[in-house]
């Protein structure tokens, strides 16, 4: 369970500020995967920092009773001058896993090949989220925070990144960004909604989508 309290989180920028989240408050249950949805720049990555306890809120708090993975996508937590191997390695000391076990699984699903041994700093971004979500799918967390990766590489890479991803659900919960209607009703069963510093909570992935779309095409209450 993932519960926000009064969660605000204000930016400033070149002396002007903007407000992403506004004195939110919700509860993410347990074992549910949550669709995020908003506009661009509406906060949903920095509402997945911020679960995550990499970026802190400006006031409010956000309590967990469980592991929460490193957000999914980002990849900003390797070492641009270790190689893929070593980085896994290191995460896999990090959370006391098997280094072997871990090394193995994000090899073969990550598909890096030769490029698992050059360095982070030479990969593209789609090769960086691969590893990165290689290495959260190797790791047994109660939620997992997943921005965008299932998107990234061809249409095989992609079922395959959505079979674990399903597997990892009969256990875990997740928090799920995605600008993809269908990826979020194939992977999502509840939704919330990020616009104008405000989230909106909807038990139903549907409901959530329905309101997202209409923010989207401006149509009014």
């Amino acid at each position: 369970m993932i519960v926000l309290q009064n969660l605000t989180k204000t930016f400033v920028m070149r002396g002007q500020r903007k407000t992403v989240l506004d004195n939110v408050s919700a509860v993410f249950p347990g074992r549910t995967s949550v669709g995020l949805l908003g506009r661009n720049g509406a906060g949903k990555s920095t509402l997945l920092k911020m679960i995550a306890g990499t970026t802190l809120p400006t006031s409010g708090q956000i309590l967990t009773d469980g592991r929460i993975s490193f957000p999914v996508g980002f990849a900003g937590s390797f070492h641009p001058d270790l190689t893929g191997a070593q980085n896994t390695r290191f995460v896999a000391r990090v959370y006391g896993v098997d280094t072997d076990a871990l090394m193995e699984f994000v090899r073969d699903f990550a598909e890096l090949g030769v490029h698992f041994n050059l360095p982070i700093r030479s990969y593209s971004s789609g090769m960086k989220s691969r590893l990165a979500f290689g290495v959260s799918m190797g790791l047994q967390f109660d939620t997992y925070l997943i921005d965008e990766v299932t998107a990234v590489g061809d249409a095989a890479f992609q079922a395959k990144s959505a079979a674990v991803f399903i597997e990892r659900m009969k256990h875990a919960g997740s928090v799920f960004v995605t600008h993809s209607p269908n990826l979020m009703r194939e992977l999502c069963t509840a939704g919330a909604v990020i616009d104008q510093g405000r989230l909106t909570y909807y038990d139903d992935i549907e409901e959530a989508i329905e309101e997202h779309l209409r923010i989207m095409h401006g149509i009014e209450d």
